[in-house]
């Protein structure tokens, strides 16, 4: 058995140390974190209350169908969560994709979203430039199922689109909103997106999702280049 000398038992030690602080940063990061998602949420779904009313009122004027639209994403470690929000394409939006152009197929297969998708309603439209279909996620958040800041929700068919960062995508929480939301939004490539999402999850801290939620602010009260 090789014996290690001084400077090699101080580096050793050094190396300890140091990753024995990361963990620990990370632990109270994360408790932090989830104690303000659960305050957030809370707060957010009962001062929201007269909002929620009057979106499921123009919505069920608007067009025929349930007021809130329920799909499969993936979470942490790949485990399926069902995603709440509020309806903004009409009922039959699924078989509609039958009827697209070879082009809208194309774009879609690529982007998993069309540009000028002819499925979404009228008020679906301004609730997505305005980011207002997402509201009913704060009950995801309070249930745990996704984080306020994190890497969007994808479905399973996205994931191959991370190619060797797949696992690293999955490693942490999906968020309402995130790095890559807050910087480009619908006008980054699906390439340049995942870049976003792995830029986050390795520089991720309370500052930088603090810097996140004031610029959704910013975003959703300025650019309206939503999703």
């Amino acid at each position: 058995m090789k014996l290690l000398n001084e400077e090699q038992i101080q580096k050793e030690s050094k190396k300890n140390v140091a990753e024995e602080s990361f963990i620990y940063k990370r632990r109270v990061y994360c408790f932090i974190k989830r104690l303000l998602d659960i305050i957030c949420s809370l707060v957010g779904l009962i001062v929201l209350i007269p909002i929620f009313l009057i979106i499921a009122i123009a919505i069920k004027l608007d067009s025929k169908g349930p007021i809130f639209f329920k799909q499969k994403r993936l979470g942490l470690r790949g485990k399926n969560i069902n995603i709440y929000k509020f309806r903004t394409m009409v009922i039959n939006a699924e078989e509609m994709i039958n009827n697209f152009s070879e082009e809208q197929k194309k774009e879609y297969e690529e982007n998993f979203k069309l540009k000028n998708d002819p499925r979404i309603t009228k008020i679906g439209k301004f609730l997505r430039n305005t980011s207002l279909d997402e509201l009913p996620q704060l009950l995801n958040i309070l249930k745990g199922d996704i984080n306020i800041v994190g890497p969007r929700p994808i479905v399973n068919d996205e994931l191959h689109l991370y190619g060797s960062y797949a696992k690293k995508f999955l490693s942490i929480k999906p968020g309402i909103t995130g790095y890559w939301q807050t910087n480009g939004r619908s006008s980054t490539s699906y390439e340049d997106r995942v870049k976003m999402d792995m830029y986050y999850i390795d520089n991720r801290n309370l500052l930088l999702d603090i810097k996140i939620i004031f610029k959704t602010v910013g975003v959703l009260f300025g650019d309206k280049n939503a999703m």
